[in-house]
């Protein structure tokens, strides 16, 4: 049992509850070790007691323990003791999205779309790292006082599911897609359902499917049709609201196919909310009558092909038993929610509703497999013109109507040559391209994701560019090397620039705006998320965010930089590249100490013990001893100051001497002696 005070692991020290669930009690520790604060995440005591999902949960935390991004509660450590199973986790300062959605009763559109497309990007970075949620929801969602969203509990949900936890664990039936319903796969897909459904809580301030019991909630997420959420809140704009849709179809195969695409719907949303570009298939035109492929008709003839879970779309008998099992849902959805809200609910005319549901499929009138023969058809044709094309220009020139026949010979002989020595020269790799004079972020963005290279980033004082600017690479641009080969970009530090960054920003603001250009806006000091939405809002793209680093420790963990200088106009669409600073760069010294005895003028003589001490001018005590013996050896790496001072401290007897007018000896006193001496330490590579 987790008592107030008790230290897990040998560093986690309890400070305090914070919150309970379905399955874990979590705590508020300090981090020993690391001189931090954590959460840590105990396992109740019936889980605990079950060895396979134990095993099963630690297996699933470590896999998460790799995933890194802003946008996730990244997990730390897991461990036991003495039956208490815990995952320890990052501590976030805030509160769930369940409790923001509660307190405002129902978020703007703008709010909602930037939480939803920060949900999305820690699921892209989660769905690209093989991790599945399966648990996405309100309450798994963190905001915290800054306003950063933290997607949370990932891994924990598959560890459930993996070993037939039923849903009362699991949380809410509210959010769980049709395929989780009926307990059949799930996937990436599955997230998205589930985000669709947070998004539509976002909006309405109420869940879309609501009942008696979990069984019959279940039910209407596999049989019902989603409404829209414009029946409950007429200020969502088409854009928003088709995204809902489209996030929430039944058929995993009719919505987001990944992250990404929901990202950039979401994004495109902010600039053109009352535009209808979201793309929905309509079931009706999908399903409409036509002859089946011999290919297709293998499939249905095949035992493969008939009574899958997907085609009878039911419930497991076994599903159907955990959620009457479960004997409880959430039922708390009013709670927070004023009167007015529910009379606003009831009172709602959907005779006034603005938009019909025919415009959501306005756009989707042409049958799929029609165009795709169409277009067969135009290839075909384009196909045989070019093949009959070729075959006449090859008789011609046999027949000497476009030149002699050696001449064409000749002509074929060196476009067959040139062809060769063209393949050989890309067999010897890819050519480096010439990146100077543009920003780093640029430069990244074009050798890396552009070309495939690795980039290393190196310093260069000696040249008059402005800082971050690219002045050269190694290799040098021109040269070819292998795909994932590291090209080192050497940027000047700024030291003998010239112009002033006021200088460049008063001429950026004194350029002509035309017809469908826009101001870029200052980004430094935003988080990558906040920097991402102003840009979007701008009419801008985000780019690429590489991080490196900054000197000014205000803005570590901050956007430092940004390839294009604010106020600039730019046309619409303009890629903005970033720089995420990750604090000031990390130098490191090492030293090989050689320490020689206190010199015959300090009064020293060998034999007398001497504590010595190394110290570096930031405090660390590099050496701490008594000795005898000179001279001291050691090794010393990692130091994080470049000087230190060495101390002598030792007792020696002073010298003797006689008054020769007196006959008096003076002298011979114990004394204690104190030597320093200062010492340089060499600098890392």
């Amino acid at each position: 049992m987790v008592k107030i005070g008790m230290v897990i692991g040998d560093r986690y020290e309890v400070l305090e509850k914070i919150g309970t669930g379905g399955m874990s009690d979590v705590y508020k520790a300090k981090d020993h070790k690391l001189n931090r604060l954590v959460a840590v995440k105990v396992l109740k005591q019936e889980f605990s007691e079950n060895e396979n999902f134990v095993s099963k949960f630690r297996v699933e935390a470590q896999s998460t323990a790799g995933l890194l991004h802003p946008n996730t509660v990244n997990v730390y450590d897991v461990g036991d003791e003495d039956g208490i199973n815990y995952i320890v986790m990052e501590l976030v300062d805030g509160i769930t999205l369940k409790k923001y959605i509660e307190k405002k009763s129902r978020l703007s559109v703008k709010e909602a779309v930037s939480i939803a497309i920060q949900v999305a990007m820690g699921l892209e970075a989660a769905h690209n790292n093989g991790i599945i949620h399966r648990d996405i929801k309100p309450q798994n969602i963190m905001i915290s006082k800054e306003g950063k969203v933290k997607v949370t509990d990932f891994g924990i949900a598959k560890a459930a599911t993996s070993n037939t936890i039923t849903s009362n664990v699991m949380g809410s039936v509210h959010y769980t897609s049709p395929e989780q319903a009926r307990g059949g796969y799930s996937d990436a897909k599955s997230d998205i359902y589930s985000l669709g459904i947070t998004l539509f809580e976002m909006l309405t301030g109420r869940v879309p499917f609501n009942g008696d019991t979990t069984v019959a909630i279940a039910i209407k997420h596999i049989q019902e049709d989603l409404p829209s959420p414009a029946d409950y809140n007429d200020e969502i704009p088409i854009s928003v609201e088709k995204i809902v849709l489209k996030c929430c179809q039944k058929s995993p195969d009719r919505r987001y196919q990944s992250a990404a695409e929901l990202i950039a719907d979401l994004k495109r949303s902010l600039i053109t909310p009352d535009k209808d570009f979201v793309e929905l298939v309509d079931p009706d035109e999908e399903s409409a009558t036509r002859v089946a492929s011999e290919a297709e008709m293998e499939v249905v003839n095949s035992p493969k092909g008939r009574g899958t879970d997907t085609e009878t779309m039911r419930l497991k008998d076994d599903v159907f038993r955990e959620f009457e099992d479960e004997g409880e849902y959430d039922d708390d959805y009013d709670k927070g929610r004023s009167q007015k809200r529910r009379n606003y609910d009831d009172s709602y005319d959907k005779k006034t509703r603005r938009r019909k549901k025919s415009s959501s499929s306005s756009n989707n009138n042409n049958n799929p497999s029609q165009g795709l023969e169409k277009m067969t058809i135009i290839m075909a044709i384009i196909s045989a013109a070019l093949v009959g094309f070729i075959v006449i220009l090859l008789l011609g020139r046999s027949m000497g109507l476009f030149g002699s026949a050696e001449g064409a010979s000749t002509n074929d002989s060196t476009e067959l040559v040139s062809a060769k020595e063209s393949a050989g020269s890309l067999a010897d790799g890819i050519q480096i391209p010439d990146v100077t004079g543009r920003t780093y972020a640029e430069a990244v963005s074009i050798l890396k994701d552009d070309k495939g290279f690795e980039v290393a980033k190196a310093a260069d004082s000696a040249n008059t560019a402005a800082r971050d600017t690219v002045v050269s690479t190694s290799p040098a641009a021109g040269e070819r090397a292998g795909s994932g080969a590291t090209v080192t970009v050497y940027v000047s530090d700024g030291s003998n620039a010239k112009a002033s960054q006021s200088t460049v920003a008063s001429t950026d603001v004194q350029a002509a705006k035309s017809d469908g250009q826009v101001s870029v806006p200052n980004i430094i000091g935003q988080t990558s998320e906040d920097a991402v939405i102003i840009l979007v809002e701008a009419g801008l793209q985000a780019g690429s965010i590489v991080e490196t680093s900054n000197e000014d420790t205000n803005l570590t963990g901050l956007i430092c930089a940004q390839s294009i200088a604010p106020n600039t106009s730019v046309s619409q669409g303009t890629i903005i590249n970033m720089e995420l600073s990750t604090g000031p760069a990390s130098v490191t010294y090492s030293y090989n100490a050689d320490i020689s005895a206190p010199t015959e003028g300090e009064n020293f003589t060998y034999g007398i013990p001497v504590k010595v001490s190394l110290v570096t001018s930031d405090g660390t005590t590099l050496l701490s001893t008594t000795t005898s013996d000179f001279p001291v050896q050691g090794t010393y790496k990692g130091i994080t100051a470049p000087t230190g001072t060495i101390t002598f401290v030792y007792t020696a007897t002073t010298p003797t001497s006689t008054d020769p007018e007196t006959g008096e000896t003076r002298g011979g006193d114990t004394v204690e002696y104190t030597v320093t001496r200062a010492v340089t330490f060499t600098q890392e590579n």
